[in-house]
This record gives C-alpha cells, sequence and structure tokens, in this order.
C-alpha cells in the first residue's frame, strides 16, 4: 500500500494584477453565492455586466495596493443607491458578512504586507461606507 503525502497548499504574497484579479473573483464568487449578500448583488449587477464589474474592482484593488491610478468611479454613489433602492435596509449585518468573506478569502489565498494592507483597508472601507449610509439615510429608515 502507498500512501500519498498531503497536498501543502503555499501561500504567496500579493504581488501582481493577476493576484489582485485571482483575490477579487474568488472573493466575488462567495459573494454571489452568499445567502445574506448574493441577492443584493445578483439584483444590481446583471450576469452579462459580472465581466465589466469584476474588471473594475480589479482595478480598484490594484490601485489601493500598488498605488497605481486605474480605478474610475464612485463606490459610495453606487451604495447611496442600492441602499435606496432596497428601501434603506443595508445594515452593519451586511458590511460584516462582506469583510467576513473578504478576510476568509484573502487569509485562504495569500500571505504579506499586501494582504494585510488589503485586510487594514477593507475594515476602514467597510466602516466608512456604512457610516456614510447610515447618516444618508431618511431619519424614519436609521
Amino acid at each position: 500500500m502507498s500512501l500519498k503525502p498531503p497536498k501543502i497548499k503555499v501561500m504567496k504574497p500579493i504581488e501582481t494584477r493577476e493576484d489582485v484579479q485571482f483575490l477579487v473573483h474568488t472573493f466575488y464568487s462567495k459573494i454571489r453565492k452568499d445567502e445574506l449578500l448574493g441577492p443584493i448583488f445578483n439584483s444590481h449587477i446583471s450576469e452579462d455586466e459580472w465581466s465589466s464589474h469584476l474588471i473594475k474592482l480589479t482595478d480598484f484593488w490594484e490601485t489601493n495596493l500598488f498605488g497605481v491610478r486605474k480605478f474610475k468611479g464612485n463606490p459610495t454613489q453606487k451604495h447611496l443607491k442600492v441602499d435606496k433602492n432596497l428601501d434603506y435596509t443595508i445594515d452593519p449585518l451586511h458590511f460584516g458578512k462582506w469583510l467576513q468573506l473578504w478576510l476568509e478569502t484573502i487569509n485562504e489565498l495569500f500571505v504579506g504586507d499586501r494582504a494585510d494592507k488589503a485586510i487594514y483597508m477593507a475594515r476602514k472601507m467597510a466602516t466608512g461606507q456604512y457610516l456614510t449610509l447610515w447618516h444618508q439615510k431618511p431619519d424614519d429608515k436609521k
């Protein structure tokens, strides 16, 4: 009888746009399947828009992690529009789940300074985005 050695997963740093793309695609694959977040994302981004959306998100994270100017857009305005479309029902649970899946994905795939930076930035962004949404909610929805 021959025993096969266990597969060892080697973690690597985030070094290239391809790494960022892999992170973004893996993460949003989880988001789209998630019970809480999937219906929101899938109802606001059509199937044929996902490809371009993932490119834009890769640009966003490449800009933030590598300091290259690729991303153009206003995530805050997009989040405000989605919250309004959902009758102002986005709450801390949604951002917490988003952040949990982001941390899980990074910790499964990457190590190093840029992975740490991606975690730090996501925490900061999730907090900032939620606070902005909360301040823009009508008083009867707070």
